[in-house]
């Protein structure tokens, strides 16, 4: 074999051999992005509605699943909640959390659910992101409304998370308690949400094709 020709096939052993590397480099991201273990799902939900979007999502991601529970449960009076919650809000008081989780540091991303609550994130969400350090993590909101949006509610989200990756987050209309509409993601809303879900965490790449 010429010399010419043993260059040539060298050079050829070379680029396969890196672009293996690179792909194996490229799956091993992919996999600790993806990693059940490392992926915590954290909601609040009144109504269901953002526990079935909350559920949708670890049916597709995997990890773990916590609903926010607080020492002192909201009244089940809607007119008094939401008294409360103004309160709450003018006054900056955060709810203490009943919900403890263990071993917090090993979870890598953290979606984080909520209704929207006079336009603004609710007080036990802001209790949780200031009750966990969430620096060096990526956040991942995602919303239920009443068809008035998120508010200012992702805004927060990145305020209370500044040292956190936070990612495009997910909004879709649940239900209108005010007018006595619980629980909706059910029939074909359900259906809208599992698609309206599955394309956004391909989007933002936390779900492959």
């Amino acid at each position: 074999m010429t010399t010419f020709r043993l260059i040539f096939v060298g050079v050829l052993i070379l680029a396969s051999a890196c672009a293996s590397c690179q792909s194996k480099r490229a799956a091993t991201k992919t996999k600790s992005v993806l990693d059940p273990d490392k992926v915590l799902i954290v909601y609040l939900s009144r109504t269901n509605n953002t526990k079935a979007i909350a559920e949708i999502i670890h049916e597709n991601v995997g990890g773990t699943l916590v609903a926010l529970e607080l020492v002192n449960p909201y009244p089940g009076d809607y007119k008094k909640i939401v008294q409360q919650v103004v309160e709450e809000n003018e006054t900056g008081f955060l709810p203490p959390l009943k919900t403890k989780i263990e071993n917090f540091d090993r979870y890598k991303v953290v979606f984080i659910g909520f209704p929207t609550w006079g336009m603004q994130l609710p007080p036990p969400m802001k209790s949780f992101l200031r009750q966990y350090d969430l620096g060096g993590k990526t956040v991942v909101p995602f919303n239920t409304n009443a068809g008035y949006g998120i508010g200012s509610s992702f805004d927060t989200v990145k305020e209370l998370c500044p040292g956190s990756k936070i990612l495009e987050g997910f909004s879709i209309k649940g239900g209108v308690e005010r007018d006595g509409i619980l629980f909706v993601m059910e029939g074909e809303k359900e259906r809208q949400a599992r698609d309206g879900v599955r394309k956004w965490l391909q989007k933002i790449k936390m779900k492959t094709p």
